[in-house]
């Protein structure tokens, strides 16, 4: 501990001035970490202002549809037909369009075929090495024995005139006869065809080989429109498996023809259940409209009996679905569905959540998918705007993963054989339904460009489903939000990384860059760096400005800002353009109190730090070896000195204490009386990233206190920095970052003094299992309880 004395001409504002700060060394670079991004945004103008909202001139094109589409069974195979009416909102004239063919994606001499790299694993199987430049092989999702990619029979007009076409890949030029005028519309009659692909995490079928049906989930099925808009003109990049969708809004009529004993699910509301269910069916369907719990409208007695028949007879059903950017659907003989028509937001309206799922999903499906599709509306609505549609319905697709599409998603999370599940594939499942439940509002209705921005839609949503989560079990074992499960990501080698600001094909480890750092990111920002209030009413406003509506990046950044009026330019470049870490180290404190100069105090202290010092090696032996000193056998020897107490407090002493106290003003004795100690705190920014600085002091008595200062503190230098905390209390230690909100991504250099490691864990190698891992926990408690064990299992 060092003294510091009380300047008698000093005028005291507050403690924090006892001791002076000390100047940073100079850092010019560092200010650039808290400069505007300035350039690194595109210019504001009347179609996207300033503030982060849609400008005056701000348009977007129309794409309405009008689809007679048939399921061919036995083949495996989609045939259509559509009339795309494509209204011009822009102010230019547009001589051709661009339309989306996505199923090119597994042509043979597609890009994402041809663009595939890799070496040959010594290990691989035979089929591995003949697939390996296969189209659509990395999904799994092929057979050699088919062609896949879409047959486009006819472009023409409604008069029956062909119209010439270009294809592109998974791209179609549509040249016009006369160019498209502002405000003038143009229909298209489009003839097509196309192989069904196997499931591979966005569209298929999964073929059951036990009964030898299928379960369709088809999605990106028909020619659909580019955005053509203010930033990118036509967005036409081609589809090469990873950046999703981009896609303008419009109204759907879709008629989807299918063997009679399928079940039928999909975006939008169907417009002839009376034909197309049973009189039993609708009856249930009434009952469910309500129901605040669920209600089978398919049940599985009635799916095991569709599938012995196996009708050979097709019936159509027709839905019609409103501002929507995407139409999918499901379909299968083997479908149990189940419904609720519920009111959401207690605002008199209702919206219906459903399910659809074979028995494969069950127990699971029945019991948690619709009432986790409700929930996942309620919580999203909360935090952005209230669900604008009338369905929204989940269907199990797989084991794992999931996919989404305007009021309908795709979705895993399946049980054993024998029922069971482990407490992964429960939550694992949740988790996807809310995740693809979820991004009905990011991006089905703030409607972002996928194929540049995957953050925009997935990071935002996956930040929603971390809330969502909570909301559902405050025990929820999240994967990704809480700032410490990003560390492993952060920590891996900055060549392994690249920024979120990275277009989506180009994006190396998509998970935890596109979902899950994004996502961190703005957890940070909600509950350290703005608080809940501001980040709160600044997301939501967010949401309302682009609901329906096509935001771009800038758009995001500058409405946070607007409407929390909060800086954040800092961390947009630090978090998102960057792939820096953040990695603070405490690497110094010092302890100061002030001098009172009362000598009392002062001579009681020096004299216990003289009998501190005094218990030397030396003198301790001598206690021992020096039997007799020549003071002890001669007292003679004896003065003064040898029975004076130097730390006595003397008379002078204390008038000269008095005379001290008398100088000081009346702030400044009360502060000479309060005892406070002053702790230097020297902090180095060793990751890069610069973050706000959170400080908790551990006292002597066992309680604690916490210090939250903004990132601003680093403004100066971005290297290192000092602070002083002043504390009535003597600290025994200080800690940073101590409720993991930072993803500090080295955590044993955040503690002063120093805590211990923890020691390396490790196991004897012979113990090291590499074969199956046994049953699940369900499993285990069924194997006990049928053997009179017992099991600590609730349902």
């Amino acid at each position: 501990m060092k003294k510091i004395a009380l300047a008698i001409s000093f005028l005291f504002t507050s403690a924090v001035a006892v001791i002076a700060q000390r100047p940073a060394p100079s850092n010019y670079n560092a200010n650039t970490r808290f400069e505007q991004l300035g350039s690194a945004l595109p210019t504001p103008n009347t179609f996207r202002t300033a503030s982060g909202a849609p400008g005056k001139d701000y348009f977007q094109n129309k794409a309405d549809y009008d689809i007679k589409a048939e399921l061919d069974d036995e083949n495996q195979r989609i045939i259509g037909s559509e009339v795309i009416t494509y209204t011009n909102f822009s102010t230019d004239d547009l001589r051709y369009l661009w339309l989306q063919l996505d199923q090119n994606l597994f042509e043979k001499n597609s890009i994402n075929a041809l663009s595939k790299t890799g070496g040959v694993n010594p290990q691989m199987s035979g089929t591995q090495l003949t697939n390996m430049n296969a189209p659509g092989a990395v999904f799994g999702a092929v057979k050699a024995d088919k062609e896949f990619g879409y047959k486009i029979k006819s472009v023409k007009d409604l008069k029956g005139a062909n119209i010439p076409y270009t294809i592109n890949g998974t791209m179609m030029r549509v040249d016009l006869p006369t160019s498209l005028k502002p405000a003038i519309a143009v229909s298209l009659k489009i003839e097509w065809e196309y192989n069904i692909t196997a499931y591979y995490g966005r569209s298929g079928y999964e073929f059951f080989e036990k009964d030898g049906n299928y379960n369709y989930f088809i999605a990106h099925w028909f020619p659909r429109m580019c955005v053509y808009d203010d930033v990118s003109g036509w967005q036409n990049k081609q589809f090469l498996g990873q950046g999703e969708f981009t896609l303008p809004f419009g109204d759907y009529k879709v008629e989807i023809t299918v063997p009679d004993d399928h079940i039928v699910g999909a975006t939008g509301e169907c417009q002839n259940y009376s034909k197309v269910l049973s009189k039993t069916q609708q009856q249930r369907m009434k009952d469910a409209s309500d129901s605040k719990t669920p209600i089978i409208i398919a049940n599985q007695a009635e799916a095991e009996e569709r599938i012995k028949v196996k009708s050979t007879k097709k019936q159509t059903w027709v839905y019609t679905a409103k501002k929507v950017r995407d139409f999918a659907f499901a379909s299968s003989r083997r479908f149990i569905w189940d419904a609720m028509q519920t009111d959401v937001y207690n605002n008199g309206k209702k919206i219906w959540s459903m399910s659809f799922y074979s028995k494969e999903g069950n127990p699971l499906w029945e019991k948690y998918s619709t009432r986790v599709v409700e929930h996942t509306l309620r919580s999203y609505g909360n935090h952005t705007i209230e669900y604008p549609y009338p369905v929204a319905i989940s269907c199990h697709a797989t084991r794992g993963g999931g996919m989404e599409y305007p009021m309908i998603s795709f979705n895993g999370g399946r049980p054993e054989e024998d029922g069971t599940y482990s407490e992964g594939t429960k939550y694992g499942m949740i988790g996807v339904i809310i995740h693809e439940v979820g991004h009905n509002f990011f991006p089905m209705i703030v409607n972002t460009d996928e194929r540049q921005w995957t953050w925009m839609d997935e990071g935002l949503n996956t930040f929603c489903q971390y809330l969502a989560e909570k909301e559902w079990d405050k025990d929820y074992p999240a994967r990704r939000g809480e700032p410490q499960d990003i560390v492993g990501y952060m920590k891996t080698d900055k060549t392994q990384q690249v920024p979120i600001m990275t277009s989506s094909d180009n994006i190396m480890a998509f998970g935890p860059n596109a979902y899950a750092k994004p996502a961190t990111g703005l957890n940070m920002l909600r509950e350290t760096i703005m608080g809940r209030e501001l980040f709160d009413a600044a997301f939501k406003e967010y949401a309302r400005r682009w609901a329906f509506k096509s935001p771009m990046p800038a758009d995001f950044f500058r409405t946070m800002e607007d409407a929390s009026g909060v800086d954040l330019d800092w961390f947009w470049k630090g978090w998102f353009y960057t792939v820096e870490p953040v990695d603070q180290d405490l690497a110094e404190v010092e302890w100061y109190s002030l001098d009172t100069q009362n000598p009392e105090i002062v001579k009681a202290e020096a004299k216990k730090e003289a009998e501190a010092k005094g218990k030397t090696i030396s003198k301790m032996r001598d206690k021992i070896d020096i039997e007799t000193s020549v003071v002890e056998a001669d007292p003679s020897m004896k003065d003064f000195y040898n029975s004076y107490d130097r730390y006595a407090v003397t008379e002078a002493d204390q008038k000269k204490f008095e005379a001290y106290k008398s100088s000081l003003s009346p702030e400044d004795q009360k502060l000479l009386e309060s005892g406070m100690n002053y702790y230097v705190l020297k902090i180095k920014n060793k990751g890069g990233l610069v973050m706000p600085v959170i400080v908790q002091a551990v006292y002597e008595d066992g309680t604690t206190e916490d210090f939250r200062y903004p990132a601003e503190i680093w403004r100066m230098n971005d290297v290192e920095i000092t602070k002083t905390i002043p504390t009535a209390k003597k600290v025994k230690k200080f800690k940073l970052d101590p409720y993991f909100e930072l993803a500090d991504i080295d955590t044993s250099n955040n503690a002063f003094p120093k805590e211990p490691e923890a020691p390396t864990k490790f196991q004897l190698f012979k113990q090291r299992s590499f074969g199956p891992q046994g049953p699940n926990p369900m499993q285990e408690a069924k194997k006990n309880d049928a053997a009179g064990v017992g099991s600590s299992g609730k349902n």
